[in-house]
Order: C-alpha cells, then sequence, then structure tokens
C-alpha cells in the first residue's frame, strides 16, 4: 500500500496491517509525520511533534513483529495526547505560557495504558488555557481552526484532538471531558468519541495540584477516532488497572443494558429551542435506530433542568474560586475575560448553593438510574447549534450565557458521571452533524455499541481527503 494512504485508514486496521505485515510500523508513522507536515500549518493542531522519537518507537515496533513477540492491541500506532495530561519527558503545557517548562517526570495512567498497549506518542493537540473553554485558541500557540469552516469554532476543549483526527494526521487521539470537551469537539469536526463512565478510566496528572472534588467527579480521560471501532479499542487500552487513581473502578468492560429496553429521544433539550440543522442530525439517528428495529420514544430525562444547574453551580463556583486566581498571574487576556463572563452569567454562585449542588447530586443520579433502568440509552443532540463563531465567548456576557445554555444536554453527563458517546450521522449546510447516545454508569459499551449502530448507515465523512476545504 502506497504511504499517502495509510494515513486514511483507521486504528483497527492499521494494528491489524502491522500485526500480519501489510505494511510496517515505520511506514504507518512516516505517513502520520508527513500528513502533519502537510496539514498542521492550516489548520493548526498540533502543538508539539517528535518525528525521531516515533520513528525509533516504531523501529522497535517492527522488530517484535520480526521477532515474534507478544503485541499490544495498539502496536505500532501512532497518536496524540492532549497537551493538558502528562506525557513521560514531554511539557504538559495546557495552553499556558508559564507552563511551557513543565516538563513531566512520568505519564498519566491513562496514556501510560496506551503506552503499556504497544501506542507510540507522535504529537501533543492543542487546547485552550487550561481547558476552560469551549475553544480552542490560546496565546502560546494560537488557534485551532475548524477544518470544515476556518471562520468556526472547531469546539474545545479537545479541539486540537478532534482536528487531527479529522484531517488524517493520526488515526486514534486522546481527550478529556469536564464539560462536553471531548463530545463538543467531535461534533464540531465530524469525529468519534466517548466521554467514559466516572471511575472508568485511571485519572492522575502529576505535574498538576490535586484538583476539587466537582472536577474529580464530573472530569475524565477518554479516546477520540473518526470511527466507533477504534474508539472502542481506544477504551479497552485505556481503562487498565492503576492504583495511582483513587476514584477508579475495577469493573470488567460489557454491554449491561437488559435487551430489549427502548431508547429515549430527546430532539430539544428543556424545550428551549434547538438548531435545524442539529435537529435534523439527532431525528436521522433516531430514524436510523427505528429502522433497524428500536423502540424509540421520545421522552425527556429527568430534572435535566436540575442536573443542569448542579453542573453550573459546581464547576463554575470552582473555576472562580480555585482557578482564578492562578488565572490572573499566568494566563492570558482570553481567559481571564471567559471567567469573568462566567461569573457574570451564573447569579446563583456561592459557597452555600456549591454545597447545596454537590449533595443534590446523589439524588439526582439515583432518579437518572431508574430512568435507565426503563431505557437502554438516550439519544440526543450535542450542542443545541452547529459550531459558532470562533472566540464567539469573548464578546460579552450575554454571549458566553448564550452558549453555556447551548450545552444544556452536554454538561449534565458530566455532573452525574455518565457515559456518552458521539458519532456523525451526515453533513448538512456544509457542516457534521452528530449525537450523543447516553446511558447509565459504566453501559460504556452499550452507548458505542448504539453508535456503531447509527454509523453502519452513514457513509464516514471524515478524514478529509485533499486540500481542506477551510472556506
Amino acid at each position: 500500500m502506497a504511504d499517502d494512504a495509510l494515513w486514511r485508514l483507521g486504528a483497527t486496521e492499521i494494528v491489524q496491517g502491522i500485526k500480519t505485515g501489510q505494511f510496517s510500523s515505520q511506514e504507518v508513522v512516516q505517513a502520520s509525520i508527513e500528513r502533519v507536515t502537510q496539514t498542521n500549518d492550516t489548520v493548526n493542531a498540533i502543538t508539539e511533534i517528535r518525528p525521531e522519537e516515533a520513528l525509533a518507537a516504531a523501529k522497535q515496533a517492527d522488530l517484535q513483529v520480526a521477532r515474534g513477540e507478544a503485541l499490544g492491541p495498539l502496536h505500532g500506532l501512532p497518536t496524540v495526547i492532549k497537551a493538558n495530561v502528562d506525557v513521560g519527558g514531554w511539557a504538559t503545557v495546557n495552553g499556558c505560557s508559564a507552563l511551557l517548562d513543565n516538563v513531566a517526570p512520568q505519564s498519566s495512567p491513562c496514556v501510560q495504558n496506551w503506552l503499556d498497549a504497544g501506542a507510540i506518542v507522535l504529537a501533543r493537540s492543542n487546547t485552550p488555557e487550561f481547558c476552560c473553554r469551549w475553544e480552542t485558541n490560546n496565546d502560546v500557540f494560537g488557534q485551532t481552526l475548524n477544518p470544515w469552516d476556518r471562520a468556526l469554532t472547531p469546539g474545545g476543549s479537545s479541539g486540537g484532538t478532534a482536528v487531527a483526527l479529522a484531517t488524517g494526521m493520526v488515526p486514534l487521539g486522546h481527550g478529556t471531558d469536564l464539560g462536553g470537551s471531548l463530545r463538543h469537539p467531535a461534533q464540531c469536526c465530524g469525529v468519534a468519541s466517548l466521554k467514559p463512565s466516572l471511575g472508568r478510566v485511571p485519572d492522575w496528572t502529576p505535574t498538576q495540584p490535586e484538583p476539587a472534588i466537582g472536577v474529580q467527579l464530573m472530569n475524565t480521560d477518554g479516546p477520540m477516532a473518526r470511527r466507533i471501532a477504534d474508539v472502542r479499542l481506544g477504551l479497552q487500552c485505556m481503562v487498565g488497572d492503576h492504583s495511582w487513581d483513587p476514584w477508579h473502578v475495577r469493573r470488567p468492560l460489557a454491554c449491561e443494558a437488559e435487551a430489549g429496553l427502548p431508547l429515549a429521544l430527546v430532539v430539544d433539550p428543556m424545550g428551549a429551542g434547538v438548531h435545524p440543522q442539529v435537529a435534523a442530525g439527532v431525528r436521522a439517528a433516531a430514524d436510523i435506530l427505528a429502522q433497524q428495529g428500536f423502540v424509540i420514544e421520545e421522552v425527556p430525562p429527568p430534572r435535566l433542568e436540575d442536573a443542569f444547574r448542579i453542573w453550573r453551580l459546581v464547576c463554575l463556583h470552582e473555576l472562580l474560586t480555585g482557578l482564578k486566581p492562578d488565572v490572573e498571574a499566568i494566563c492570558g487576556t482570553a481567559l481571564r475575560t471567559v471567567l469573568e463572563h462566567y461569573g457574570q452569567a451564573e447569579a446563583e454562585l456561592s459557597p452555600e448553593n456549591y454545597q447545596k449542588a454537590l449533595s443534590e447530586r446523589t439524588g439526582l443520579l439515583r432518579e437518572w438510574q431508574a430512568f435507565f433502568n426503563r431505557y437502554a440509552a438516550m439519544i440526543a443532540p450535542i450542542s443545541t447549534e452547529p459550531p459558532q463563531a470562533i472566540d464567539c465567548d469573548l464578546s460579552s456576557p450575554d454571549s458566553t450565557r448564550a452558549l453555556i445554555e447551548t450545552m444544556r444536554m452536554v454538561v449534565p453527563v458530566n455532573a452525574l458521571g455518565l457515559p456518552s458517546a458521539v458519532v456523525p450521522v451526515g453533513i448538512s449546510e456544509g457542516l457534521p452533524q452528530a449525537v450523543q447516545v447516553i446511558s447509565a454508569p459504566f453501559r460504556d459499551l452499550d452507548c458505542l455499541a448504539i453508535a456503531e449502530q447509527i454509523e453502519s448507515a452513514v457513509p464516514a465523512i471524515t478524514p478529509l481527503l485533499g486540500e481542506l476545504p477551510c472556506r
């Protein structure tokens, strides 16, 4: 196979090809390096690449194949890791110029699990400062551009990984999700992802201080790829046991929903309005599943307004009380502006409401778990709007408040620690359409299985081939 075709393949295909000798890891890594060289100047997804190290690791991977050694499930596969978790020997910059020399002494557990499975870290991907925006822009590395339309956001905060995948730079990538950061970029760029259940993937970043309790409950690492099979492979290799994370739950990956349960459908969360382009994608996904024999019931989830409010009162309070002093000391004007807007967008922020919200979370999760005893999963929009203008959150507090409102079906998933898979469903108005499949805690594989059913009826829309259609 010609090198120029290798970058188009998915992770599962690549690993199988390396193991069977169809092509070498060195050929695959070289193809990714060349694709980054050809493409990254156009979209600015990658902040650091180490081709010599990656090729050396690929050479070693090929020697292992030649010697007939046992090979891991990600053997010889080039990957990209979001720049907010640790990769041993690399700086964890997190979009902040003050952290350019923040070199990690060891890798975060999820990264180490991928390395132990045979993956090769080729590069780091861009993120906003401290991953605190639904955007991917910072003063150190600049703006990551959406390959579908350069005037629109690629999403955030895992936008660098999403763009690298959409443009074929790598077949598998890492992201994190505290408020949609694995799912929003997937929607904006037309790729797939999984926000795993709380405790499913071990989490720890040695170069950073221990996070506040809300972040511990609501944030997770997860895989991104172009196809669901590759997301599943990434998850299977990411969940390995690790004692560094006390939240990590040692629970086997399995489909856990009772057979024959219907699927819940949400098109317009909270009845607050949804863009026609987004609504059409959600209904298209529901139609696909109905044609495949699933029973679809359009029903509201339990107390969505309360789940949305809990996330705001917990996460925004922690950002403004815990992170803001550091932001004012070392960060750029964009993040300082956004945090000011967050404070003005949520009038009820207070220590008392923060405590009440954390207490209320358990009872609400109990109601959602009962809901998922009746439904195998929920099909819903991600953001209720297509990709919006770059830096729309900077123009005014009202624009920030409006942006938060578009995430009313996104952040409840974080507030309750639920799994959610994102799958593209097509292209409309020149932009990707996608849905999320949400289910009960630890039904991660159920989410992926249903997402894969949708994917089976939809032509692949990435990687974007030839000249990128940035308008």
